[in-house]
């Protein structure tokens, strides 16, 4: 019998329930789905050790958080459920029915539905991983050779224990809210409607006010400090301070923005008298006025949640792009092993703040290395070469770099001032002050300055423009190439210099550009994720041998030999591990990075992976809850205001005005949060592309359509719904006919 009556109350309800039908199958559509990552690389046949580990367990981590959010709004939806419904349960225990009873059958209710929505999730969640397999094989660059169905259990049980607790969690809060209401409350609830503060508008409007001042300023020093990423280490915690002080102005802008949003709404549209008193505008401004004073602090909430979820899609999978699509220049060849020398600030940095006996078996590099001998234990210095380079792989076989290498060059980096000085004269901020510029963010909280450009022969550079199939350059004597890998505004500043004819004095010797272009497609010294050449000045190698700079860094860049399979080519030297090398019995440096051009690949795709899916699971759970809060919010508007849209029709207004107000005052309350979030989202943007420029050009344009696509489905899906049973619930008021 308790059966029975639960299910004809779930469908005679099925309108009250929607929203929470909706969300909760949402949850678990996109709890599943996304908890399917690890099958999902699998089957998209990527096979990078311990990338499905790594990735199912982030987003699985992230996946309790964010059933914590849906637990919230399971509650907050229920609460909803719970008001409309306080008389029915009234009347139950007019009858006689024991609350013993009233409490099973909510229980029922409640279990019906969830495993409605849990069903119809996992359903969903089913096909949509289906889909995401696809889309996972396009992030990471591989083709599916043996696509099958698949069902995950792990992902299965995951989002099963969520739902489970979601569903304990609001039933304990339906007994709670039963058994300590009074009759009398359960059945003169409809009747009773929430408490309605009114505010000074004049008072309203200069808060309004103070909140566009506050949230002006926050924009104005955003722009014009950034973020303190780029801060100098001495500056660091100024920068901090500075940009704690701008998030606090913002955020308090925002709140004083939506409180006193009802008096700028009142005084505003009185002035316009043509359309105050037109239709029911004043009817529902006053409605609005009078509901915003109660949500203003949740529609605060709101926009900063949806300036989250809007920067966090658009920047992370941006970012993701950016490394993605520059990853060819940053990693030009197979493989690249450098080389560091030690300089006199090197010394006495180990001197003074490390260890002096470090320091001791450390020799000033007066010349550089030949890494390509020193792999395979060539001599590569004569007869100043004390100990070889012992390379063995995990086996203790002799790994030797010409079993692998087909075409190589090696790109020696020197500082711009002689061996044991310490002042360049190749310097960034001058050559900005030159041309009148400012100096790129690039720059800003780096030893630019300090170090200088390097400068490399330009026999190496024209080489490894041979081995990457292009034209050599002619570099005279007098002449000189600014290159950069780095993109962005470093080489729009390098192009500038070397198209305004500047030039550079680099030993006593006056340099005229060779071309009014940096390069920056053949300007890798070495294979890297974010780039590896900050600017470099390419000079004759005839003047470079007279000018005596003190080396700075030397790098090999190797291809395979033509035909041979580069996965084998990987295994065999990925093991190599190489000694110091020994002048007269010193050091003049130390190895640097060993890196192949596969695994830069499969680094850059393993992250742009984990950016995508993070940016776009936490996206969109938090536009969903963002929506499912608003439009719970204006359903119980809906419902207070019953008698007031009643009223309105027995004076005469048609329905179609009615559902009008309705629907205006829904739009302010969805758009306005949404207009926030997005003015705050396209000033952090700015910024954050002015910030990603450093290492290439940011172009938002695909992840933005991506976003609002988001954004439409999920955000415009919940107003649809909001609306449409905003409506039912206005027409059934209109139809009640009884005296109150």
């Amino acid at each position: 019998m308790l059966c029975k009556l639960a299910w004809g109350n779930v469908r005679r309800a099925g309108r009250d329930y929607l929203v929470y039908l909706l969300t909760l199958t949402l949850g678990v559509t996109v709890f599943y789905a996304f908890n399917t990552i690890s099958m999902q690389v699998d089957i998209a046949g990527i096979d990078e050790e311990g990338l499905a580990q790594v990735m199912g367990s982030m987003l699985g981590d992230l996946t309790y958080f964010l059933a914590g959010v849906m637990a919230f709004l399971m509650v907050y939806a229920n609460n909803f459920i719970m008001k409309r419904r306080k008389k029915e349960f009234g009347l139950y225990q007019v009858l006689g029915m024991g609350r013993g009873r009233v409490a099973t059958i909510m229980a029922l209710e409640t279990v019906i539905v969830s495993v409605g929505a849990f069903v119809a999730g996992i359903m969903l969640g089913v096909g949509l991983s289906q889909l995401m397999t696809f889309f996972t094989a396009s992030l990471f660059k591989t083709q599916i050779a043996n696509f099958h169905f698949f069902f995950s259990v792990h992902a299965f049980n995951l989002t099963l224990a969520c739902m489970l607790v979601m569903f304990v969690l609001t039933l304990l809060l339906n007994l709670r809210a039963v058994r300590r209401t009074k009759l009398i409350e359960l059945m003169g609830a409809e009747r009773r409607n929430e408490t309605i503060k009114t505010r000074n508008p004049w008072i309203a409007i200069a808060i309004f006010a103070v909140g566009v001042v506050l949230v002006g300023v926050a924009y104005y020093r955003l722009l014009r400090d950034g973020f303190p990423l780029t801060a100098t280490e001495g500056k660091l915690q100024e920068a901090m301070n500075q940009f704690g002080i701008t998030t606090a102005m913002v955020t308090v802008g925002t709140f004083a923005l939506f409180w006193g949003l009802s008096g700028m709404l009142i005084k505003l549209l009185q002035s316009l008298r043509s359309v105050y008193w037109r239709g029911l505008n004043m009817f529902t401004v006053r409605q609005l006025s009078a509901k915003v004073n109660t949500v203003c602090f949740s529609m605060g909430v709101i926009a900063m949640i949806l300036f989250l979820a809007i920067t966090s899609v658009t920047c992370g999978m941006s970012i993701a792009n950016v490394m993605n699509e520059n990853l060819e220049r940053y990693s030009p060849v197979d493989v690249s092993q450098t080389y560091v020398y030690y300089t006199p600030d090197t010394l006495d940095y180990y001197k003074e703040y490390v260890n002096p006996s470090e320091a001791d078996r450390m020799v000033l590099a007066d010349s550089t290395v030949d890494l390509y001998s020193a792999w395979h234990g060539d001599p590569w210095h004569g007869d100043r070469k004390d100990k070889s380079a012992d390379n063995n792989d995990e086996t203790g076989k002799k790994v030797n770099i010409a079993d692998v290498a087909g075409e190589h060059v090696q790109i020696d980096s020197y500082l711009s001032y002689p061996l044991g000085g310490s002042n360049p004269s190749v310097i960034p901020s001058e050559m900005c002050k030159t041309m009148g510029e400012k100096l790129p963010k690039a720059f800003e909280g780096s030893n630019a300055d300090m170090t200088g450009l390097s400068v490399t022969p330009a026999s190496q550079y024209n080489k490894l423009r041979q081995m990457m199939g292009e034209e050599p350059v002619s570099i005279g004597r007098d002449q000189y190439l600014l290159t950069c890998d780095m993109g962005g505004e470093l080489v729009d500043l390098y192009t500038k210099y070397m198209a305004g004819g500047h030039a550079l004095t680099l030993g006593g010797h006056t340099l005229k550009p060779a071309t009014d272009k940096s390069d920056e497609d053949t300007a890798a010294i070495a294979n890297s994720a974010m780039g590896s050449n900050g600017g470099t000045v390419v000079v004759a190698d005839e003047l470079l041998s007279q000018l005596n700079l003190q080396p700075y860094s030397s790098s090999l860049l190797v291809n395979y030999k033509q035909g041979m399979d580069t996965t084998e080519a990987d295994e065999s030297i990925k093991y190599t591990v190489l000694d110091n090398l020994l002048v007269d019995g010193k050091e003049p440096g130390s190895w640097g990075i060993f890196v192949t051009r596969s695994e830069m690949y499969a680094q850059a795709a393993q992250m742009n992976g984990l950016i995508s899916y993070l940016a776009i699971y936490i996206g969109f759970v938090l536009v969903v809850a963002c929506a499912a809060i608003l439009s719970i919010q204006q359903l119980s508007n809906v419902a207070d205001g019953s008698r007031s849209y009643r009223v309105l029709a027995q004076i005469g207004c048609d329905d179609r005005q009615i559902r009008h107000s309705v629907m205006a005052q829904q739009a302010v309350f969805f758009l306005f949060p949404l207009a926030v979030g997005l003015a705050h989202s396209f000033v952090a943007l700015k910024v954050i592309i002015e910030l990603v420029s450093i290492f290439g050009n940011m172009s938002i344009g695909g992840t933005v359509g991506l976003t609002c696509a988001i954004f439409l489905a999920a955000y415009g899906g919940y107003f649809l719904v909001t609306y449409l049973m905003s409506a039912g619930m206005v027409q059934a008021a209109i139809a009640t006919r009884y005296s109150e």
